[in-house]
């Protein structure tokens, strides 16, 4: 926002500089972007009066004027249409600088000699381009010669600050008054909102107001008659050119100057215009037109708020009135409109119609209700004040739920506490009165009364940081942070991922990055049917594209597809694993789903089903995971039903292991038999173990016997080694398995296991009758739970 400090200036007493003044609101609180000294790089230019204005004789487009500027008169060719003979307007002379820099020198336009150059507001940088239509026209007392500097008030300081959501009092000049005056340590006054009701009449006898929806918070109506349309006062339009608002009539000046000053939206409908005067505050209908006063015609939804008469709508509420209700030349009466509405939808509304105005910036930030008859009352002075009108009897304000001012307490050792100071109650009490938070003590407490306008302060924290600006940060003594040094370092799941990782990569592994959100498609590509629970999945609202468009509930797909990629691009070999996450629903739909943490391994290339369990094998010994178990697993459709494991700890199912099916594998054009293993890393790591005990070197000789055993081919070597080891007790300190076979020699349903069985005790050397003992025992026990027969 843009704040002239002649402005300011009238409300709170400025006896800084400029740029002081900036420094001072940026030490406390306030976020000042600069500070411009209006008019430096404007020199010669002058007032000057068009007294004669004759077509070019070699263009059409062009005219040319002869211009007095007090001691000489000269002549300038324009292209101008807006002007007229008798407009005082200002004029560039020859040597002369414009707003950015423009250099203006005489010269011949299509043969005729121009000395200089009109300015309309852009020249002089006082407006947008888009803003102006032609030159600027100034008063026709104006001294003819004078320096447009002086004659504009151009010299003047500004100073323009970034006015954040929370601060929507400081959108006005009164609000940035307070927070000068407190700065400054002085006091600031309110603008007069004194004026008398002179015309005859009574706004209610005139004017029906009704409010249909409650997304308008407060609505007020004045009535002014005896209007007399013109150009506003030169003061007032210096305070408007400065803000960066371009003067247009006495009555749009009014509501554009108390917007400003108040930062409430004003605007002014001709009442001849208001059909059947009655004023109606409801949603437009879906697919309504109406042109705005830029003369754009927009169309509307339901969802917009609009101020309507009996037949049709007059303005889009706090956003810009209709051109269909402007004030006009020749208007005689009008209805004064001061509203508060619901910030959020005049935010949405502005942004669908992509029209934001100064109106909207300011009620989308929800402007304080209560300053709706502040802001009126200021209008209606106004009136009163530059004649324009006056003011009928009576006031429409219909604001049925009053939003109140709340206390909040405080203790002020609590505050020097937070702070770090040791600030004296009283000066609590200055700082915030300074502010209007008006403050009473009770012993050790402040107790502050907010004010509506203050919507960003209600907890103690609040209070304590606006002391602390007021107090002045810079007073506030270095101190250095009371804390604690802990040591650092990695949770318990980051140290185990790391030991995953750290397996991945000893066993020839390389990580592999893949999405969490896949494609539906994947289940009938993995051969997953259509009642299995893996189709259970969770649908993205705003998806990348079908691809995308679902959470996965199985790895084994973005796996497939990472291996597939390699194996197109001509890769003999892959080994890849993948550390991510699966999303389970909840049955309740109103429940995040469940997040399992899944490492996934994938191989192709000269390896097989028992290469992948070695792997595994290894991930489970670096995570001290204790007795797994592999089980037949032939219920997964994805993999190969006769080279498939599901891998059990502590009794409970912990991921799967295989040769992918060859259908599978077809599915993503995968030429290579591959292995695949999907694990749940969140059973692993409650199993894992990382704690190690180390055992001294043993003392006494071991004793080692072979055992040759045959057995059904459907018995597997971990049945056979989970016997051998519950029957070899505590001498029993190894086992190792050093031949399979099958052959002519062994029928065609077995199959023959040699183990080597290492034995020692750890407190004595052990004596053959004892070893024959144990070992005895295990083949019995090999005989009698597997049906063993030794070769």
């Amino acid at each position: 926002m843009k704040a002239p400090i002649q402005w300011l200036n009238d409300y709170v007493n400025i006896d800084i500089s400029p740029k002081e003044l900036g420094d001072a609101l940026t030490l406390s609180g306030s976020k000042v972007e600069g500070v411009e000294i209006t008019g430096q790089e404007i020199t010669n230019v002058v007032t000057g009066k068009i007294e004669k204005i004759e077509r070019h004789p070699e263009a059409d487009k062009l005219v040319v004027c002869d211009v007095n500027i007090g001691s000489e008169h000269i002549q300038i060719v324009t292209a101008a249409t807006n002007m007229k003979e008798q407009d005082v307007v200002p004029v560039a002379l020859h040597g002369s600088t414009l707003h950015g820099g423009l250099k203006i020198k005489k010269g011949k336009l299509r043969g005729v000699v121009s000395q200089g150059m009109f300015c309309s507001e852009v020249e002089l940088g006082l407006a947008d381009e888009k803003e102006v239509d032609g030159l600027m026209i100034l008063p026709t007392d104006t001294v003819l010669g004078e320096d447009i500097k002086k004659v504009l008030g151009l010299e003047s300081a500004i100073i323009d600050l970034e006015i954040t959501s929370n601060r929507p009092d400081c959108l006005g000049i009164i609000g940035l008054a307070r927070e000068t005056a407190a700065t400054l340590g002085t006091t600031y006054k309110m603008p007069n909102l004194e004026f008398t009701c002179k015309a005859e009449g009574n706004v209610h006898e005139d004017l029906n107001v009704e409010v249909k929806d409650e997304k308008c918070v407060r609505y007020m109506a004045r009535e002014v008659k005896n209007i007399k349309v013109g150009p506003s006062p030169k003061w007032m339009q210096d305070r408007l050119l400065e803000a960066g608002v371009r003067p247009i009539n006495n009555i749009v000046d009014i509501t554009n100057f108390v917007m400003l000053e108040f930062a409430q939206p004003m605007h002014a409908f001709d009442i001849r215009d208001i059909k059947g005067n009655t004023i109606i505050i409801e949603n437009a209908k879906d697919g309504e037109k109406f042109i705005t006063l830029d003369e754009e015609e927009r169309t509307l939804t339901s969802e917009m708020l609009c101020i309507k008469d009996a037949e049709r709508t007059i303005a889009l509420a706090g956003i810009m009135g209709g051109l269909n209700s402007e004030v006009k030349e020749d208007t005689n009466t009008i209805i004064f409109e001061c509203a508060s509405f619901e910030p959020v939808n005049i935010r949405n509304s502005s942004k669908q119609l992509a029209l934001r105005t100064e109106s909207s910036s300011r009620f989308e930030k929800e402007i304080d209700p209560n300053g709706v008859e502040l802001a009126m009352n200021r209008a209606c002075a106004l009136i009163e004040e530059l004649g324009a009108g006056e003011v009928v009897n009576g006031t429409i304000d219909i604001y049925n739920s009053e939003k109140e001012s709340h206390e909040v307490k405080v203790s002020a050792s609590w505050v020097n506490k937070f702070l770090g100071t040791e600030i004296y109650v009283g000066k609590m009490k200055e700082c915030l009165d300074a502010l209007d938070l008006k403050t009473d003590i009770d012993g050790d407490t402040l107790v502050i009364k907010v004010p509506t306008f203050r919507c960003d302060v209600f907890i103690k924290e609040d209070i304590a940081e606006e002391i602390a600006r007021i107090y002045g940060y810079n007073n506030i003594p270095a101190t250095i942070p009371n804390c604690e040094t802990l040591k650092g370092g990695k949770n318990e799941k980051q140290i185990l991922d790391d030991k995953v990782m750290e397996a991945m990569m000893n066993s020839g592994l390389n990580q592999s990055i893949s999405y969490s959100f896949v494609s539906p498609k994947i289940f009938d590509k993995l051969l997953i049917p259509s009642d299995s629970s893996l189709r259970n999945v969770v649908k993205i609202k705003n998806p990348l594209g079908e691809d995308y468009s679902v959470m996965r509930t199985t790895s084994i797909a973005s796996m497939m597809e990472s291996l597939a990629r390699n194996n197109n691009r001509s890769n003999e070999s892959a080994a890849l694993f993948e550390i991510g996450k699966v999303y389970i629903p909840d049955e309740d739909i109103n429940k995040i789903p469940e997040e399992r943490n899944i490492v996934t391994i994938g191989i192709y290339g000269n390896v097989d089903y028992f290469h992948l369990k070695g792997i595994i094998e290894n991930l489970l010994d670096t995570l001290g995971v204790k007795n797994p178990s592999f089980r037949r697993e032939s219920e997964n459709p994805s993999f190969h039903p006769g080279k498939t494991a599901a891998l059990y700890v502590r009794n409970k199912f912990a991921g799967v292991l295989g040769e992918v099916h060859p259908d599978v594998a077809e599915n993503f054009e995968m030429e290579e038999r591959c292995y695949i293993a999907e694990l749940d890393l969140d059973l692993l790591y409650a199993a894992s173990n990382l704690d190690k005990k180390y055992k001294a070197l043993p003392k006494f000789p071991a004793v080692t016997r072979d055992i040759a055993i045959l057995v059904d081919d459907a018995i597997l070597v971990q049945e056979i080694e989970e016997a051998i080891k519950k029957a070899g007790g505590n001498i029993l300190e190894s086992i190792k398995l050093f031949d399979v076979y099958k052959g002519k020699q062994i029928p065609e349903d077995k199959k023959s296991i040699a183990y080597a069985l290492v034995y020692r005790a750890e407190e004595k050397t052990l004596k053959d009758k004892e070893v024959n003992k144990v070992h005895d025992k295990i083949l019995r026990s090999l005989e009698h739970k597997l049906g063993a027969v030794l070769r």
